[in-house]
């Protein structure tokens, strides 16, 4: 299938894919990884279709803007870790570029101007935990797994979770994660701060939606600014990560959103935004 809603005759538009299903409503866009039979664990085919996907979503042809995009996985599993059966047969030099591809698709999801909530609806282990990191914020369904447990493989994390385990819920509680490679559950991902919230599972899409859908409503360009002086002033000192929030502040000024968000907030009357 091609991922994209499409009026009965239409021409197809937008990549191919045949391990991703993209739904479009509005501003929001659903992601839902479609390997099933394989825990939907991510080969160089599932990170290409991921990579496609998200790439279409940053540059759509015709149609609203994405505003916000929730990635979830099909069946029993969010991504339950890398195919490690492909794995297996790798030698060096094709494991740099799996690793290169894992973390291509990982930055992608990062930088994006919209926000991307993971919604983890069953194991999300390996790169599955490394996928659902570089989202923006993760919401897992009771009874999901987390972990990062390539240890027990004889590898470390490969697309990004040394560094973005340790950014997200501090040193102490990453090196214990990888060192021993251990699964947790939900509810212990959200006493670490790993997860932001645990829904039951029937509930567990619908939740994320009803943010990401809250998300599009809000000013796309305040969204996008704040998204990036986030991710930029993270690694920053502290005088220099306030000038760059002061300097985006400043320049959200000249949009047309801020205007109409001003004015409709004075007039006690709904905004809304063109992201102009």
């Amino acid at each position: 299938m091609n991922g994209q809603e499409q009026q009965p005759g239409s021409p197809p538009r937008g990549p191919v894919l045949q391990f991703v299903a993209v739904e479009r409503t509005g501003h929001v866009a659903t992601v839902t990884i479609q390997r099933p039979d394989k825990l939907n664990a991510l080969n160089p085919a599932v990170i290409g279709d991921l990579t496609a996907a998200f790439r279409e979503l940053l540059a759509p042809e015709g149609g609203d803007e994405v505003r916000a995009a929730v990635l979830t996985g099909a069946g029993k599993a969010f991504v339950a870790g890398a195919d490690i059966a492909e794995m297996a047969s790798m030698n060096s030099i094709a494991a740099k570029r799996f690793a290169e591809a894992g973390h291509r698709l990982a930055e992608l999801i990062e930088t994006a101007p919209f926000p991307v909530i993971a919604a983890v609806n069953g194991f999300a282990l390996g790169g599955g935990c490394e996928l659902a990191l570089a989202c923006d914020f993760i919401y897992a369904a009771e009874g999901a797994k987390l972990g990062q447990p390539e240890v027990n493989l004889g590898v470390i994390p490969g697309f990004g979770g040394t560094q973005r385990l340790l950014r997200r819920v501090g040193p102490g509680r990453a090196r214990e994660l990888i060192y021993s490679g251990d699964m947790i559950t939900a509810e212990q991902a959200l006493s670490f701060g790993l997860v932001n919230a645990v829904f039951p599972a029937s509930e567990l899409v619908a939740r994320a939606r009803e943010t990401a859908l809250k998300i599009a409503s809000r000013g796309p360009l305040a969204v996008a600014a704040a998204k990036r002086v986030l991710l930029r002033g993270e690694n920053l000192d502290l005088t220099a990560a306030n000038e760059l929030e002061a300097q985006a502040f400043a320049a959200l000024f000249g949009s047309e959103d801020q205007k109409n968000g001003m004015k409709a907030f004075l007039a006690k009357s709904q905004a809304t935004f063109t992201g102009k």
